[in-house]
């Protein structure tokens, strides 16, 4: 075995998760603890006139309810001001004048037992006066709209554009321009575990515990300090084992919010854990962008010019992260291609509707599918096949790192590479011969591709590391797990550059009492950035260990050599010494030192790159359409991806594989419906489709390696690639399957009701 980083080791983890050993947060019930339930607004836009605790406070059990009133001095919940002069409305912990979203929370009741609870929030009389619902973002910002918040204009957080050449001109003089309207639907994540917290105070050492189901302890420890008013070292945040969190649990909400101050005056320990219906309300949502552009091409079917409008709805709170996906769609318009100029506006649209903010691929997948029906469109404006439009448009592999029209740089990639191995697995040219014939005989059937390109690892993380006298390690990432498998992954970082097994080493995360500050995870940044981090300390441990040992074996430090296990002199096997020996001369000190070294055997260490990492990839996609049933079915999915250097690839496949499903689960199922009045339609797993195991088909996985120069791993990102890639590739298989009758685009999600009355339509 050459080292451990490439290995496709099982995870550690699954055995306790597997046998029901894991510790959720709804696993924890320190004594005295009490439940709280939430009394949520069934309107989306409404003035509270009146509200009736009494009989709640007198029911039996019930230990505290709260108003709007009493937390109204908590504020502002925190937002990334990613976009300049965003304009932030107001985000109640609880709501005390008005509600603006169905399933804002008006009162809390705290009991010693939740049906307790739950039966005082039956006893609650609230009364509303209902306004006009915007549920919908063009509706929102449209002229007249009626205005949500009196401070806000036109219901517009923001509006940015990004512009670059005279795009105008360019499509004005083109010899051929193609258009498009996409409307995304909105999505929800439907993490295994919904959102739970747990709250413990002290008052002895005034300090406050949260357990959360979260991504990001640190950001939530923030934050939380900072509403009220503590110290961040009298406040500890533990995420356990986390079951999954697709960028909905970066945070904080208001319930974090709230319980850590129920905890704090009641002296109780106190926790709330969502339902499955009341998760569906209030996690935060995705997607739901409205984007119409025109894409420019020259006579030989190169791209001249891109121009793009994006509403997005952001919900009636802004998330922390709520600019970033809508900035994400527009900043990453280009893709795979080069485009000369551009002329994209974006705009972040107040609607009365649950908050709107990251969930897997954040900005990204909206950016790719747009782009790529665009590179369909003009394929066949211009009678060529999608392969070779897209050809012609590549960036070339000698211009990295290559700066886009919207001012992005991307690193390494051979984006005509991976659209050439894809079509090379699925046999493109046959698949096209067998579709005419197929076509002859009368069915429907398409083939797509696409390609796409994946940012990562924005930002920064820590790393720590220590070799215990044993000679066995510890190291602590800032980056916190919620399924990834990082006590693998990093297990075998740390093992490759030390020199011993994954098993000699411990990985600590998810406590902000465990070690330095830490970033979270989110973004696909975990390997690049919280493995960048641990692979730069443990090269300083490593250094550190060498000079000890060349003390120890009597020998000069350029002579000593990490080996399995320890070091050596170089050339003389037998003269060596085991990691154990050196902790113990390090925690010796003394005389057991070289001159001028510091006792201990364990650093630290911050990490942050120059920019972000830029994966890459292809699909190709084959579908048939039963014309009776309007029923879709993949017939065959290919898909390149590179992800630069891989840590685990049994891991990394699993990642692959569930984002497949997710992105599948947008291309044909999932869909976040409002009524008019803002009513969720789709609150429940009776109405929101996710996919079963029986709906993902076989996929063909192959591998691209094209290490980014960004981080000393090579290391690029893959946990969204499947969001990504996949909901354009079988769109695009769909329309081409659908061309004869006439269809030019079809909206996600693909429903049999929906693909039948297309053929029906044109017929």
């Amino acid at each position: 075995m050459d080292g451990w980083i490439g290995q496709p080791l099982k995870r550690r983890e699954d055995h306790r998760l597997l046998t029901g050993a894991g510790r959720f947060v709804d696993d924890l019930r320190p004594p005295g603890c009490v439940h709280v339930v939430l009394l949520r607004s069934p309107h989306a836009h409404a003035r509270i006139t009146r509200i009736d605790l009494e009989r709640a406070r007198r029911a039996p059990g019930v230990v505290a309810v709260v108003t709007g009133a009493e937390v109204s001095h908590l504020g502002p919940m925190p937002v990334n001001r990613l976009v300049p002069d965003m304009r932030v409305p107001p985000h109640p912990i609880i709501a005390d004048t008005h509600v603006r979203a169905a399933g804002t929370p008006v009162a809390a009741v705290v009991a010693e037992s939740p049906y307790a609870a739950r039966d005082a929030v039956e006893l609650i009389h609230a009364e509303y006066e209902p306004l006009a619902a915007l549920p919908e973002p063009e509706a929102a910002v449209a002229d007249g709209a009626p205005a949500l918040f009196a401070d806000i204009e036109g219901n517009r957080s923001f509006t940015r554009t990004l512009r670059q050449g005279d795009a105008a001109r360019a499509i004005t003089g083109a010899p051929h321009v193609v258009q498009l309207r996409v409307v995304q639907q909105r999505l929800a994540g439907v993490p295994l575990e919904p959102r739970s917290v747990l709250a413990v105070f002290d008052p002895t050492t005034e300090e406050l515990t949260l357990w959360v189901s979260c991504q990001a302890p640190f950001r939530i420890r923030a934050e939380v300090a900072r509403l009220l008013g503590l110290p961040e070292s009298r406040v500890r945040v533990i995420a356990p084992d986390v079951g999954g969190g697709f960028g909905v649990k970066s945070g904080p909400y208001r319930e974090e919010v709230l319980l850590a101050w129920l905890a704090r005056r009641l002296a109780r320990p106190v926790t709330w854990v969502a339902t499955r219906s009341e998760d569906q309300i209030t996690t935060n949502q995705s997607r739901g962008s409205v984007c119409e552009g025109e894409l420019a091409l020259d006579a030989e079917g190169r791209i001249t010019a891109l121009r793009a409008r994006v509403v997005a709805p952001l919900g009636a709170a802004l998330m922390n992260a709520a600019a970033g996906p809508p900035w994400n769609h527009a900043r990453l318009l280009p893709g795979a291609y080069v485009v000369p100029a551009c002329e994209i506006t974006v705009t972040g649209a107040l609607t009365t509707t649950t908050p709107v903010a990251a969930y897997r691929g954040a900005g990204r997948p909206e950016a790719c599918f747009f782009i790529e029906r665009l590179m369909d469109t003009a394929a066949r404006a211009l009678k060529l096949d999608p392969a070779e439009i897209r050809r012609r448009n590549f960036v070339p592999p000698d211009r990295f790192p290559f700066r886009t029209v919207t001012g992005q740089v991307y690193d390494s990639g051979e984006y005509g590479k991976a659209l050439e191995l894809a079509l090379a697995a699925a046999d493109y040219t046959s698949l096209r011969h067998l579709q005419a014939e197929r076509r002859a005989r009368g069915e429907i059937v398409g083939v797509g591709v696409a390609s796409y390109i994946e940012p990562a690892a924005l930002g920064w993380e820590s790393g720590s590391l220590k070799v215990e006298r044993s000679g066995r390690v510890t190291a602590i990432t800032g980056s916190s797990a919620h399924g990834q498998g990082h006590e693998t992954t990093f297990a075998q970082i740390v093992a490759d550059h030390l020199g011993v097994t994954p098993d000699d080493v411990v990985v600590v995360h998810g406590d902000t009492r465990s070690g330095p500050e830490g970033f979270g995870t989110f973004g696909s940044r975990s390997v690049a950035l919280g493995g960048g981090a641990l692979a730069r300390v443990a090269g300083d441990v490593r250094e550190k260990g060498r000079r000890i040992a060349a003390k120890l074996l009597e020998a000069a430090a350029p002579d000593v050599v990490n080996v399995p296990g320890g070091f050596q002199v170089v050339g003389v096997p037998q003269r060596r010494v085991t990691w154990k020996e050196v902790a113990s001369a390090a925690y010796a000190g003394g005389q057991a030192l070289p001159a001028g070294e510091t006792p201990g055997l364990e650093a630290s260490t911050y990490f942050q790159p120059e920019g972000e990492v830029w994966s890459f990839g292809a699909v190709v996609c084959a579908v048939r359409v039963e014309g009776e049933t309007g029923r879709l079915s993949i017939e065959r999915l290919v898909w390149v991806d590179d992800a630069g250097t891989v840590i685990n690839p049994l891991l990394a496949e699993g990642q692959l594989h569930g984002a497949l499903a997710q992105g599948l689960g947008q291309a044909l199922l999932e869909a976040i419906v409002y009524d008019r009045d803002g009513q969720l339609l789709t609150g429940t797993l009776m109405d929101y489709a996710i996919p079963r195991a029986d709906d993902v088909p076989p996929v063909t996985l192959e591998k691209m390696h094209t290490p980014s120069p960004r981080n000393p791993l090579g290391a690029k990102g893959l946990g969204e690639a499947g969001c990504i890639a996949i909901p354009p590739a079988i769109v695009n298989a769909a329309v081409d399957a659908l061309a004869p009758f006439g269809v030019s685009h079809l909206d996600m999600p693909l429903t049999p009701a929906r693909l039948w009355a297309a053929t029906r339509r044109q017929r």
